[in-house]
Formats: structure tokens, sequence, C-alpha cells
């Protein structure tokens, strides 16, 4: 009997690494896709927004892009994985157009904003007011971020059936730090090349070259689940 439970507490624990480093490999890489921090990095240099601040941002989409992932594969551990896979994979090609919407509003927003910095000499500071662009900006790719689930986290945690919950609610967070992180540092770092790129047009032009930018990265998210 106690050879029994140590044979089984051993694959029990070999389950539980394997599953970890899953979700951190899963995470982390997935995070490496050009629509995981682009958008925000784009969005963020034509902003002027500080490191910091792309940071929290990154912060902020990374926590709705997992927590809405997690979400998924409780349910369709709860209710069934086909259902809720092909919601997912469903949503995930409706970011894709999510995503070139957005790019299309804001390259719009910020072509008129050149055209009033220009008809004018100097920025519109009522026009900027009014809009509250950097707000609305980051609610805006929230929602867009939480419409794109990864689905791959759904087989891990079917995987992590037999575990106990402390075991599973570990492997979920091992997945959601690994994402998150990645989605962090690469905005952080994409942020600091992007200051590389200074002058008058980035500061007339830079909200509609990063709507052209986020327009392209949709295009290929759209291309890639067709």
């Amino acid at each position: 009997m106690c050879i029994i439970i140590t044979s089984t507490s051993m694959n029990t624990a070999s389950l539980f690494a394997s599953l970890a480093i899953a979700a951190i490999t899963v995470g982390s890489l997935h995070s490496l896709a050009p629509d995981h921090w682009l958008p925000i990095a784009a969005v963020a240099r034509a902003r002027d927004w500080s490191r910091a601040r792309a940071a929290r941002v990154a912060l902020i989409c990374g926590l709705g892009h997992v927590t809405v992932s997690v979400l998924l594969g409780l349910l369709a551990l709860m209710f069934g994985t086909q259902l809720f896979q092909s919601l997912g994979e469903r949503m995930v090609s409706v970011a894709g157009l999510l995503l070139i919407g957005f790019g299309v509003a804001y390259a719009i927003w910020g072509l008129r904003g050149a055209f009033v910095h220009r008809l004018h000499g100097h920025h519109h500071h009522h026009y900027d007011h009014v809009h509250d662009a950097s707000r609305a900006s980051t609610w805006s790719l929230f929602l867009i971020y939480c419409a794109d689930p990864c689905v791959a986290v759904i087989p891990i945690l079917f995987a992590a059936a037999p575990l106990s919950a402390a075991e599973t609610v570990s492997i979920v967070v091992a997945y959601e730090v690994a994402t998150v992180g990645a989605m962090v540092a690469l905005v952080a770092l994409a942020h600091s090349g992007a200051q590389l790129f200074k002058g008058k047009w980035i500061e007339r032009y830079g909200d509609s070259v990063a709507g052209g930018l986020i327009i392209a990265t949709g295009i290929m998210v759209a291309v890639l689940d067709w």
C-alpha cells in the first residue's frame, strides 16, 4: 500500500511539474505574437506615454486577456471542451477584425488631429480634452485583448483535472504571470526602441502611423485564423 501511495504521489508531482512548465512556456511564447504587444506599443508612442504608463496598460490588457482565457478553460472543464474551445476560436478570429476596426478608427482620428494641427499651426487643446484619446485608447485596447483569448490553455486545464485545487490554481497563476510578464516586457522593450524615432512628423502623424500598424497586425491575425 505504501509503495502504491508513493508511486501515485510521484506521478502527481511529475504531472504538476510538467503542466506548470507547459503553462509557463505557452504563456510566454504565445505573447511573442505581434498582436500581444505591438498595438499597445504603437499607441504608447503615438500618445507619448511614459514607459511606466505603457507597462501599466500592458498589465491591464494582459490581465484581461488571460482572465478570459482561464475562464473559458474552467467553463470547458465543467461543461465540456468542444463548445468552449469552439467559442474561444471564434473570439480569436473576431479579435483580428476588432483590431482592424480599432486601427482604422484610430488612424482616421489621427489624420483629423493632424489636419486640425496643420490648420491652426498648433495643438488644438480643446479637441484633445474633449476626446481624451489616451483614456479611450486604453479601454478600447483592454476590450480587444479580452476578446482575444488563448485557447491553448484549455487542454492544460483539462490535463490538470487529477490534481488538487491548490495545484490547479498554481498552474493558472504560472500561466497568467508568464503571459502578462512577457507582454509587459515586450511593450517596455518596444517602447524603448520607438523612442529612437523622433521629429515633428511623429508628433503630427504618430496616431495615424499607429493606426496603420494596428491595421496591419489585425490583418495578419485575421489571415492566420482564416
